[in-house]
């Protein structure tokens, strides 16, 4: 058996076929007593989508341990953008695993760590002077452009939206409006976090074409009599509410948030975890409105599957916390980064912003032809490769979280997976891998229209 202690490079596997191929039922008799085995070990605070258990994955399909193949519609909460186990990430990884897999980065340096944050300072969106802090996970790195912001501004107040989601941790699980399953019996909560109204267009009281005005006007309104401007550090907003349910913010919403932060010296921070570094069709999903934030937080992509997390903005802001007030002992592991060097020159040289471009090109028409009176489709929404479905009963604008269970569950069995999402449990969100194969992609959206269309008979 040939291994890295003998060889410097890992043995190649074996390509899998980009097809869906179902072997078994769903879940397979592997995985079903294999998740028997895992309900006896692993805290059941520990939710699954699908309880099946992957053994290899490779592009836009997931191999699991009874043969079958999947269809990936999810990339891991869109952190496989580059798709599974990409051949340049797994052997930049394998490299360094066999030269350094950690040293900390706050004890003795190393060239990885500085090459990510290059890259990042060059990527996102601006040309002032920018500096870039590396961490590990979405919600570290969140946490951490609040410190930022409070050190720079000598504020305490956050200002998030409803329908955000920014992490479990406690202050970014307070910053998060969903109770269940994210709040619900974990309080007492983070102090100085208020939230606004977010403009969620198909939801809008005064209509979807007045959302961005009203919302903008409540923004003012609750910033300056309710909680003090001058109290105020940072605006925190994904832009695109990813949990919330892929919700899109009407035009010129996003530049009158910074807009209002820049007139009252607020610190305006984007969370492009889950829309960053492509998937919406920009590299940035802020770029779609020629948005510049002070802040900005990555994640997920990054890493090409590796945990990997940034803050990136203006130097000076970056600069305001002290030495030593940023890091964390694997703050900027070696190997992650590694896997992020690949992962950014995959996104930029295999040209991901044009893949997801082409994705919503080929999938939204077909979504679309779902919606109609008396549809359980209400909107599709989204950009680029991160597109939704909110499900509604027929007729009205009420939430269908037992339909959007039932679409989901129906894709699964058919070897697809899929994802649930938002505040009120009713939307499929679709994030497949940027580099998915255009007929296995379609194969995979068909099974999604066909189970809408079977779960919609079932309901008339």
């Amino acid at each position: 058996m040939t291994t890295l202690l003998d060889s410097d490079q890992p043995a190649a596997l074996e390509e899998v076929e980009q097809v869906r191929r179902l072997v078994t039922e769903i879940p397979g008799p592997r995985s079903r007593a294999l998740h028997e085995a895992r309900q006896a070990e692993v805290s059941s605070g520990f939710g699954v989508t699908l309880p099946v258990f992957v053994e290899r994955a490779s592009g836009g399909v997931l191999v699991d341990v009874d043969g079958n193949q999947l269809v990936d519609l999810a990339s891991g909460i869109a952190v496989t953008s580059i798709g599974a186990s990409h051949p340049e990430v797994a052997r930049r990884v394998a490299e360094q695993a066999a030269k350094v897999t950690h040293t900390c980065f706050m004890v003795t340096e190393y060239e990885g760590f500085v090459d990510v944050a290059a890259r990042l300072n060059r990527l996102t969106p601006g040309d002032h002077a920018k500096k870039t802090a590396l961490f590990t996970t979405g919600a570290e790195a969140v946490e951490n452009a609040v410190k930022i912001a409070r050190a720079a501004t000598g504020r305490s107040a956050v200002v998030v939206l409803g329908h955000a989601y920014h992490g479990r941790s406690l202050l970014t699980m307070t910053m998060t409006a969903k109770n269940l399953p994210y709040k619900n019996g974990f309080g007492p909560f983070a102090p100085e976090v208020y939230r606004v109204p977010s403009p969620y267009p198909y939801r809008w009281p005064g209509g979807a074409e007045n959302a961005a005005a009203e919302a903008l006007a409540q923004l003012r309104d609750i910033i300056t009599t309710q909680i003090g401007a001058h109290n105020v550090a940072a605006i925190i907003a994904e832009p695109i509410q990813g949990e919330g349910g892929f919700i899109v913010p009407p035009a010129g919403y996003l530049a009158g948030v910074a807009e209002l932060a820049r007139e009252h010296g607020i610190v305006f921070v984007a969370d492009e975890i889950q829309t960053g570094l492509a998937r919406t069709g920009e590299m940035f999903a802020v770029d779609h409105e020629g948005v510049v934030p002070d802040l900005i937080t990555t994640a997920k992509a990054l890493g090409g599957g590796l945990p990997l997390a940034a803050v990136t903005g203006r130097a000076e802001l970056m600069d305001a916390a002290p030495v030593g007030g940023l890091g964390g002992t694997y703050a900027g592991n070696p190997v992650a980064c590694a896997a992020a060097v690949a992962a950014l020159d995959v996104i930029e040289n295999e040209d991901l912003v044009g893949k997801a471009r082409a994705i919503e090109a080929v999938v939204r028409p077909v979504l679309e032809d779902l919606l109609g009176p008396g549809s359980v489709v209400g909107e599709v929404r989204g950009r680029g490769a991160m597109l939704a479905l909110e499900l509604v009963r027929p007729g009205t604008t009420d939430p269908a979280p037992e339909l959007a269970k039932a679409v989901a569950a129906a894709c699964h069995a058919e070897g697809v997976v899929t994802l649930v999402c938002g505040t009120y449990g009713n939307v499929i969100r679709l994030l497949p891998p940027l580099v998915i194969d255009h007929a296995l992609l379609l194969d995979g959206v068909g099974v999604l229209v066909s189970a809408i269309q079977r779960v919609a008979g079932a309901e008339s």
